[in-house]
């Protein structure tokens, strides 16, 4: 099989063409990255941020582990981000950004648990921007060169919890908490992204980035005039209308236009 190469996310102005699906998984015993084509992984050397050169590896998806696409050092997420999440609140003057811890991350496939003492905990389905250089003080019209591409996130939130606690570091940072995957998509026009989110096979929320209240250039380039954003830091950039309770057995399935389905079952902890 013919190698190809190509160079992601560290020049002045990243490409945004050809598209590409970048993953990370387990196959015999390795964690690899790969490019996904066709319902294939083919390895590739280096980790997804760098430069992509193909092996010649090649495995059929259903042979892989796909793991969550990058491992951040952080994780900043937007609090109301769409008029149909918002309610009888007051529209926010500014993005309302918060941080998710990464202990609570977890990959397709993987198991939401519940905890048993947080009362009612919902999905919240989310596109998010993975960052593909360091990042700071950015203008909107530079965020473009600065974002790798956008994957599925999910958001997990115990709403008693984000109620009754002075911060959210549990209601938002328990193990599991935050879902993302399958892999990252590039070429996406983040103005033009469409997101919708499955319980049990029925659909509960959907929208586009074109009805955000801040777009999602306009969110990271107001994180970055206080916060420092490093390579492969994920941006959870809102959600859209009423979320809905989990319960032990459920599935829940983000699916996110030009990049695919996230899924995840749902567990009770311990």
């Amino acid at each position: 099989m013919a190698s190809g190469r190509l160079r992601l996310g560290y020049t002045a102005a990243m490409p945004k063409t050809p598209s590409l699906r970048i993953a990370r998984v387990r196959v015999d015993g390795r964690t690899s990255t790969a490019i996904v084509r066709s319902r294939q992984a083919f390895l590739v050397k280096g980790g997804p941020l760098g430069s992509l050169t193909e092996t010649g590896e090649a495995y059929p998806l259903s042979q892989v582990t796909l793991l969550p696409p990058v491992q951040p050092g952080k994780v900043v997420a937007i609090g109301l981000n769409y008029y149909t999440h918002i309610g009888e609140r007051a529209t926010p003057q500014k993005p309302e950004a918060f941080l998710k811890a990464p202990n609570s991350i977890i990959g397709p496939g993987g198991t939401i648990l519940l905890p048993a003492d947080a009362g009612r905990v919902d999905e919240e389905g989310e596109i998010v921007a993975v960052i593909s250089r360091r990042a700071r003080n950015l203008s909107e019209d530079q965020v473009d060169d600065y974002v790798l591409g956008y994957t599925c996130g999910n958001d997990v939130s115990a709403r008693e919890w984000q109620a009754g606690d002075l911060q959210w570091w549990r209601a938002k940072s328990s193990d599991t908490f935050t879902a993302v995957g399958p892999w990252i998509a590039t070429g996406l026009d983040p103005e033009h992204i469409d997101i919708s989110v499955k319980l049990n096979g029925t659909e509960v929320q959907r929208a586009s980035t074109a009805e955000l209240i801040y777009s999602i250039r306009r969110c990271i380039a107001f994180i970055t005039s206080a916060m420092t954003l490093e390579p492969g830091d994920l941006i959870y950039t809102g959600t859209p209308g009423a979320t809905s309770q989990l319960h032990p057995g459920d599935r829940v399935e983000v699916s996110v236009g030009g990049v695919g389905v996230l899924s995840n079952r749902v567990a009770a902890d311990g």
